[in-house]
């Protein structure tokens, strides 16, 4: 490597996360901007990296920034500092929006700058931090050239009204909401399909189980269907085959998802969590729907399904939507500016 880093970004990992899908998508793009690498498991090779072991021995030379995002990233950056002489300036950023346990709120006191993916989670802090929202690399997540042919290329009709629902299948993302919705509007649309992606854990394997069952007890396990954990560069051709989204989370941290799918030029219907009310323009980027609410759910999806020129006007709004006002630049650079302050202090 030709040069230190001046920032480190842990990811301590291993499984794709929402944490490790931000360092996945920032680290190469806050790159090109400062010396800056992750460290730890699991990353793919596109991403500028440190071997764990280099971050750790790192000469003590000048100060560095340590950026987590996870406890253990806050507790290791500590244990640098403090046991073991490294000169770490110490920084979080937190998406939870809620109160947090007795042993974080303690991590979080220790750190010298904070960050907070929306307002509601700065709430929960205690203490003063930056509200820097995600963006999206809009060179990555982009509309495709020819969407059938991408279809056929990913094993799915290239004729079909396509609607998706990304992340880990349990409780939480609503899944289940989406189903049952699903298992209204299908019968009588003909052309709709769905797909969900992400990865089914042993705890809720009942839950998949059980709603593959009902899928299966209403004739239409080939029209909604769970395609499991994807790798990075197929779930970003799944966002670009898809004609609308849905991300009805109960609860959610902030929620990149629907992001990711506008910026594909795919309209979004999302409950009113995390930062979705921020994200999705309703009534033109999309929908916002109350929470849990699978009626509210399906009468948005009827909305766009039934509408096929203006699910497409939609989607070429919420694609402009995205390139104004959430680009990934403008997440990179609002971080830059903290590391500058913290590397500028005495």
């Amino acid at each position: 490597m030709a040069e230190l880093p001046l920032v480190v970004a842990p990811n301590l990992k291993r499984r794709l996360s929402g944490v490790t899908a931000t360092v996945v998508r920032l680290i190469p793009v806050q790159a090109r901007m400062i010396a800056i690498r992750a460290t730890g498991p699991g990353l793919p090779p596109e991403v500028p990296h440190l071997p764990l072991w280099r971050a750790i021995t790192m000469p003590r030379d000048r100060w560095r920034v340590w950026h987590a995002r996870r406890n253990t990233e806050m507790a290791l950056g500590l244990i640098l500092r403090r046991l073991l002489g490294r000169r770490y300036r110490l920084m979080f950023t937190s998406a939870a929006q809620r109160r947090h346990t007795g042993f974080t709120r303690w991590l979080i006191r220790q750190q010298e700058a904070l960050v907070a993916t929306t307002p509601q989670a700065a709430s929960y802090l205690e203490r003063p931090a930056s509200v820097v929202m995600h963006g999206v690399d809009t060179g990555i997540f982009h509309p495709p050239a020819d969407r059938a042919a991408l279809r056929r290329d990913l094993g799915l009709d290239p004729e079909a009204v396509l609607v998706g629902c990304f992340g880990r299948v349990r409780e939480q993302k609503g899944v289940d909401l989406l189903v049952r919705a699903g298992l209204r509007l299908l019968p009588d649309r003909p052309r709709v399909q769905i797909i969900l992606t992400g990865r089914i854990t042993p705890d809720h394997r009942a839950f998949a189980d059980g709603l593959q069952s009902e899928i299966a007890a209403a004739g239409l396990s080939d029209r909604i269907r769970f395609l499991g954990e994807l790798p990075w560069d197929r779930l970003v051709q799944h966002y670009q085959a898809l004609d609308l989204f849905a991300a009805p989370a109960r609860w959610e941290g902030f929620g990149l998802t629907p992001l990711e799918a506008m910026a594909c030029g795919v309209p979004a219907v999302g409950a009113r969590v995390g930062a979705y009310e921020a994200l999705i323009r309703d009534g033109e980027t999309g929908s916002l729907v109350a929470t849990g609410d699978v009626d509210a759910l399906a009468a948005a999806l009827r909305r766009w399904l039934d509408d096929d020129p203006g699910r497409l006007a939609a989607g070429r709004a919420a694609r402009a939507h995205v390139e104004t006002s959430h680009a990934i630049e403008t997440e990179a650079r609002a971080l830059l500016a903290i590391y500058a302050d913290l590397l500028g202090r005495p």
